[in-house]
């Protein structure tokens, strides 16, 4: 072997920085571990929440000692920044897929014109995008020019608005094909506008090793928080849009309100039925502010009165109109807000707006209903675009606030307002995302100067942080929809990485006594190679910042299993050359140069399956085609360098013998000659029936149970103390959500999986919670007495945690997305293989035999998962992590039929065709390397699917289906249709 100075320098190199890498991983490690024995001296078991104080002592302590030195060359804040990113479902912690409404924008540049064209082409969009996988935009330009007549984007009540026409960018002479890039082009400012928000809001978030990124110009974002603990916190900083208004009130004692309320509450009377409420036994807040309604001079017990008898009256001094129970406030926004209703409202307050004031406290029973002046357009008397800084502050009784300062021309707005509101003694309402905050009047005679303003409301320091953050980095120029989210507690993530490991370390354990076992001192160089190898893996994915996840400890796992192939390959080639009476060193040589071309096909067809799998995955699933990919690339740099040079300075030494067997091996597969060939038709027939069989289960059996992946839904794992009946929790849900709902064990008995389509196509936090409140009512009877809901959808952090542990969340436009994303992967993987191997063999016979025999193995496995979809003690449902397995299966099934093919190619121009008894020839020669890889593989593969945690369980079993059916189909199908093929062109005469 040439330069092998070169060579070892390189290696030495690469191993080193790998460890330099390494070592911030394992700087953190050994600094939390001391945060967390320094918490548990500090908080005893004995303390209430012990938990939550044990990790807020931990998180202090890290704080101050972060900037210290470590080991002399760091310190735990920068080892933090460059440790091995760790995923969400190692870690714990939200992934959020978020839709910028494209809508929101191109009504905003049009400045909410009525124009009925305009209006009926978003309407239009709406509907078409339901079925479309086209951007919002190219469906409403579409809409629009089906329906637009002589109407022109470029009418002045469309997008040829005074703020577009003064800064030059549209006029009423351009046409529609002029308007649509500008427009474009407006649209994709801001989207980036939006993702620069979110940005500038998550870096103030506080978690480590934030992810944001754009998805192409879907108007897409994905956000990832690992880490991140308060979940509702992250997804309302993420989804609000940050819409900061001041407006000034009506007073309670304005005579119109009362006019109009008397007349509300008789109109309602006609047109809705009021049930009148079961009295409450114990006396609360709410009780006692209800027995003051009947009190009222009004007098109304003895009727019916849907208004007033949900409505209590404000405090006195309060710039509030009424008063209202949490529980009736959707009841009473959607009687204020029916056409009937707002036809009553007196000339001088008719464009009044009503809001909700923001509930002080999570189990807050009563909050405010403001009355706001309005006008005709619905706009406030200030917007919060004139906020030029904000900040979490303490006022002077110590009680947390915010604080904005205003640009110039937002002071003297200020200024009027607040002197306005001096005059007319009312209050300044601050909303924020149409919630009122506080609503303070104003004693400063001639108003407010300087800008400068002070938010109180009953905060809690995060809160405060929080707005402060989001006024602070701007609002969202649209609504951003949470479309996708998956939700990992912390609890299961460390469960993952146990598991993970556990897998892993059983897996190389067994890989490296087998490679000793079977080839004695040469397998230990080929263990040595491997080791380094993982210590690489690991090297390169921390340089690179990429996310280990737990399908990436897969595919570092399976990386294990497959990166002994090639010493196999190369070990099976010397053997060879030694048969032949070659000496040690020529047979050396000789076999890594013969085994060369088998390996890069081999690791090639692989590495085209990753990358495809790369391009169309998200998530977990690029992590795993990351690992698998790198896990190629520096398995073969170990297996036929590093190997070599051991091998070669082994050979060195005087009287040293190396044998690449031993006394169990030495012998096997030793002259083996079978017809394989002449078997072909049998292996049609059972192919043919076991295809047949899951086709038939496919298309008029049960199927496949398609995950929230593919379909859109909700999905929650969900831990208790005790074994539970999946069947009895089902059938409660489903009276709750309606039928549809699917509850089913997974993993432990006292552990399930439900899924539910229940509202998949309403958007928003609102039916999250909703969901989360339906499943802790309803699941209540089944978790120990007094644990609040709180508690359950947190789902704990130790390892006895019960609650919700994940949850997941897929619109059904994404859903589709996923499943369109799916088949192209396939179709595009057999593809790029198809015409890698047309042009590596130069015959298309080896593509079609390589190609039949990935649909026969794909088809088998579908069909297995069909019929025992349900049977199984795991989770067989197809969603992404399935699609990773089968393109893996691909590439397993691929990298095994072109090893055999390299050889059948070889054989064939040495020895010529004879009717196929070359063929059986090479198949033979192979035979060894085949079983002994597959062996490897598939013992590694039940490591994992028995250690490594149920979310892999259905992966791994794919992946075990796969490689079973995908040795045989090398030889009994891939190799036979080639045959076939070959020899009609052959016994024609065209050859």
């Amino acid at each position: 072997m040439q330069n092998k100075g070169l060579i070892k320098l390189f290696a030495l190199l690469f191993g080193l920085v790998s460890i330099y890498q390494l070592s911030y991983t394992f700087v953190t490690s050994k600094v939390e571990k001391e945060s967390t024995v320094f918490a548990a001296n500090q908080v005893p078991e004995s303390e209430e929440n012990y938990i939550t104080e044990r990790e807020q002592v931990a998180m202090r302590y890290l704080d101050s000692i972060g900037d210290n030195s470590v080991l002399g060359y760091t310190t735990y804040n920068e080892a933090k920044q460059k440790e091995l990113n760790k995923g969400l479902d190692l870690k714990g912690g939200i992934n959020v897929t978020l839709q910028i409404s494209v809508k929101d924008i191109l009504k905003g540049l049009a400045n909410n014109t009525k124009n009925p064209v305009f209006n009926k082409a978003l309407s239009d969009a709406d509907i078409a995008a339901k079925n479309s996988d086209d951007t919002y935009l190219d469906l409403f330009f579409e809409a629009f020019d089906n329906i637009k007549g002589d109407t022109k984007l470029a009418s002045p009540d469309i997008f040829a608005t005074k703020s577009l026409v003064d800064a030059n960018e549209i006029n009423t002479q351009m046409s529609d094909d002029e308007v649509k890039p500008i427009i474009r082009t407006k649209i994709d400012e801001s989207i980036v506008s939006a993702f620069e928000v979110l940005r500038e809001r998550i870096d103030g978030f506080g978690v480590t090793q934030p992810n944001i990124q754009r998805e192409g110009n879907s108007g897409r974002i994905l956000v990832e928080l690992p880490g991140a603990r308060d979940i509702a916190r992250a997804q309302e900083l993420l989804s609000s849009t940050a819409q900061l208004e001041f407006w000034e009130t009506y007073k309670q004692s304005n005579p119109s309100f009362s006019t109009f309320l008397i007349q509300a509450n008789e109109k309602l009377k006609e047109i809705v039925e009021v049930e009148r409420p079961e009295p409450i036994k114990e006396e609360t807040e709410l009780d006692s502010l209800l027995s003051d309604v009947a009190a009222d001079s009004l007098d109304l017990a003895t009727q019916v009165n849907p208004l007033y008898e949900l409505l209590i009256p404000a405090n006195p001094g309060s710039n509030a109109m009424f008063r209202a129970a949490v529980k009736d406030t959707a009841t009473i926004g959607s009687y204020l807000r029916m056409p009937e209703i707002r036809r009553l409202l007196p000339a001088d307050i008719q464009f009044t707006k009503f809001l909700w004031q923001r509930p002080a406290t999570k189990d807050a029973e009563v909050i405010d209903l403001y009355a706001l002046k309005s006008n005709r357009e619905g706009t406030p008397r200030m917007s919060g675009d004139v906020v030029s800084d904000a900040r979490a502050e303490f006022d002077q009784f110590n009680d947390p606030v915010v604080t904005m300062t205003m640009n110039s021309a937002g002071s003297k707005q200020w200024q009027k307002l607040t002197s306005d509101a001096n005059i007319n003694q009312t209050g300044i309402a601050v909303v924020l995302d149409n919630k009122v905050y506080t609503a303070p009047g104003c004693s400063v005679v001639g108003g407010i100067t300087g800008g400068r303003t002070e938010i109180s409301g009953n905060f809690t320091i995060n809160e405060t942080k929080d707005i402060a953050n989001v006024l602070r980095a701007g609002k969202l120029p649209a609504r951003a929809e949470i479309i996708q989210s998956e939700i990992v507690g912390p609890s299961l993530g460390q469960e993952a990485i146990d598991s993970g490991f556990m897998s892993f370390l059983i897996a190389m354990a067994i890989v490296l006594l087998w490679m000793i076992a079977y080839y004695g001192k040469a397998g230990a160089f080929a263990d040595i190679a491997l080791l380094l190898n993982i210590l690489l893996i690991f090297g390169v994915l921390t340089s690179l910042n990429a996310v280990l996840t737990l399908p990436g400890i897969a595919g570092i796992v399976l990386t294990i299993g497959m990166s002994v192939d090639a010493n196999v390959l190369i070990f099976e080639r010397i053997k060879e050359e030694l048969a032949k009476g070659k000496g040690k060193s020529q047979a050396v040589a000789d076999g890594f140069g013969n085994a060369l071309s088998s390996i890069l096909d081999a690791n090639i067809t692989t590495g085209l399956t990753a990358i495809i799998l790369f391009i169309f995955g998200s998530g977990p699933i690029k992590g795993f085609a990351t690992t698998l990919l790198i896990g190629i690339i520096t398995s073969l740099f170990t297996a036929i360098f590093i190997t070599r040079l051991l091998v070669d300075w082994y050979l060195e030494g005087k009287g040293r013998s190396l044998d690449f067997s031993t006394s169990l091996t030495k012998n096997l597969f030793k002259n083996i000659n079978i017809d394989f060939l002449i078997k072909r038709k049998i292996a049609y027939v059972i192919s043919g029936i076991l295809v047949a069989v899951g086709l038939f289960s496919l298309f008029f059996g049960p199927g496949l149970q398609q995950g929230v992946d593919f379909v859109g839904g909700r999905s929650y794992t969900v831990r208790f103390e005790q074994p539970v009946n999946p069947s009895e929790i089902a059938s409660e849900l489903n009276t709750v959500f309606g039928s549809g709902t699917n509850v089913k064990t997974y993993g432990e008995s006292n552990q399930v999986k439900i899924t539910t389509p229940y509202k998949v196509d309403v958007e928003g936090i609102e039916v999250d919670t909703e969901i989360q409140d339906k499943l802790y009512t309803s699941l209540q009877k089944y978790l120990p007495d007094g644990f609040d809901k709180d508690a359950f959808v947190l789902g704990g952090v130790d390892e006895d945690a019960i609650g919700i542990l994940q949850s997941v969340k897929v619109g059904p436009t994404i859903a589709d997305d996923i499943k369109n994303n799916a088949f192209l992967a396939i179709l595009g993987s057999l593809a790029v293989v198809f015409l890698y191997i047309l042009l590596r063999f130069r015959r298309w016979q080896f593509s079609l035999g390589a190609v039949v025999a990935v649909f026969h193995d794909v088809l088998i496995v579908l069909g297995v998962f069909s019929i025992f979809g349900k049977l199984m003690p795991f989770n067989m449902e197809i969603d992404q992590a399935f699609i990773a397995a089968i393109l893996t299966v691909i590439g397993y099934s691929l990298n095994d039929t072109v090893v055999v093919f390299d050889r059948i190619r070889e054989t064939l121009a040495e020895r010529g065709w004879k009717g196929g008894t070359n063929i059986n020839f090479a198949i033979n020669t192979t035979l060894s390397r085949t079983l002994n890889t597959s062996l490897t593989t598939l013992v590694v593969l039940l490591a994992i699917f028995i250690f490594g945690g149920e979310s892999l369980r259905g992966f791994m079993f794919a992946m075990i289906v796969g490689v079973v059916v995908g040795t045989y189909s090398s030889v009994f199908i891939a190799t036979p249709v080639m045959f076939d093929a070959l020899s009609k062109k052959i016994t024609s005469g065209k050859k």
